[in-house]
């Protein structure tokens, strides 16, 4: 319990600095503890304010054992008035510390020290408000895959804005030596110049709206086939998983960029790093029926299909294990929350609680680790420090 305790005190440091933004008379209950208690609180199962402000309540002795509370238990109007005030950027930022431990020793325990970093947008879908002419919250975040971490978010008006939220998130997170996979949404030429110039990797998806480069390659690959690529210099990779009441083949093709399609598309110079193009084709077979489906990427990586392969099997890691868990584990997607900053705020507590639930070595799933941390104070304290007993 000791060492716990010295563990707890350095995340309570995280937040020294993170500035009060209630006005002097509110100031009853220091910025840390209502902080460190709705972080510990969202981790148990709080969704907001009110349910923050009522595990508090039963937990009572246990954080007045832990933390400066000079005025008892904080009441609900004061993690609402915290929660809607903090700025959402400095709130995330003084993570960072936290995170660059968290992903130090994940790097550690994974051997992986050239992680897939995969961004991908998701719509908190309930929190509208019509009345206030306040779309749902639609944020871009980057997941760590192979070390179950995410490393930041941006939020932005709607999907169509990621293009200029992609750029800021990349600023925020140190995206040295990782590869970096993306959706066609941010396949953008001044997106792929920022990932090289930061010394980093790309694998991007190739769709509608980069049309004359996607058919571009479609046209070059599907004329390669007819010879199986012997003039392509192509490398295949091939899986096979039965599992779920579903059988999948899913085949890689990769290959180095043509010098025909350069000279055909003379944009192709525009998009810094560019070394290779390649395919992802998933064969489904479930209940008797076959579905087909192929997708096209560019990527700054050299030949070597087993990672290219990897990396794009990486980024559904951000749909099946990131936002899959918020909404089903957290609930997410149910959310009324409607304050601008205090969804936000959320948002970011949902995924850094996730991304600790995922880090404590156990073998229970998700939704049961945040349970025990309801259940028992022992295991939030080992999930919050990032120690076992």
């Amino acid at each position: 319990m000791a060492a716990i305790q010295v563990c707890l005190d350095e995340v309570v440091a995280y937040f020294d600095e993170l500035e009060d933004p209630r006005s002097t008379i509110n100031q009853k209950h220091p910025l840390v503890s209502v902080v460190v208690i709705a972080l510990m609180a969202v981790m148990a199962g709080a969704g907001g304010p009110t349910a923050i402000a009522r595990w508090a309540k039963v937990k009572g002795e246990f954080l007045a054992n832990l933390l400066p509370l000079p005025h008892g238990i904080p009441r609900k109007d004061v993690f609402r008035r915290v929660l809607a005030l903090v700025n959402p950027d400095a709130f995330q930022k003084c993570f960072a510390n936290w995170l660059q431990s968290l992903r130090a020793k994940a790097a550690d325990t994974t051997g992986v020290d050239r992680p897939i970093l995969a961004i991908d947008g998701k719509t908190a879908r309930r929190s509208h408000n019509r009345e206030k002419d306040l779309g749902a919250l639609h944020s871009v975040s980057v997941w760590a895959s192979e070390y179950g971490l995410s490393l930041g978010q941006v939020a932005c008006a709607e999907k169509s804005n990621e293009i200029t939220a992609i750029p800021e998130l990349l600023r925020l997170v140190d995206i040295a030596g990782t590869i970096i996979t993306i959706d066609a949404m941010g396949t953008q030429k001044a997106i792929a110049a920022q990932i090289v110039d930061s010394k980093a990797d790309y694998v991007l998806a190739l769709k509608g709206n980069q049309e004359t480069l996607h058919q571009a390659v479609i046209d070059y690959i599907d004329e390669q086939c007819k010879n199986d690529f012997a003039d392509a210099k192509a490398r295949r990779h091939i899986t096979e998983q039965t599992g779920h009441g579903r059988h999948e083949i899913r085949s890689y093709i990769q290959m180095p960029v043509p010098e025909t399609l350069r000279e055909k598309l003379k944009s192709l110079d525009h998009w810094k790093g560019l070394q290779t193009i390649g395919t992802a084709t998933l064969v489904c077979e479930r209940d008797g029926k076959e579905t087909t489906e192929t997708r096209y990427y560019i990527s700054s990586l050299p030949v070597g299909v087993k990672v290219f392969a990897h990396a794009i099997r990486s980024h559904w890691g951000i749909e099946n294990s990131c936002h899959w868990s918020l909404d089903m584990t957290f609930r997410e997607d149910e959310s009324r929350i409607r304050d601008t900053q205090m969804r936000e705020t959320f948002a970011w507590l949902n995924r850094f609680t996730l991304s600790l639930l995922k880090q404590h070595p156990g073998k229970e799933s998700i939704a049961m680790k945040r349970r025990a941390c309801g259940w028992s104070e022992q295991f939030l304290l080992e999930v919050l420090a990032g120690a076992t007993t």
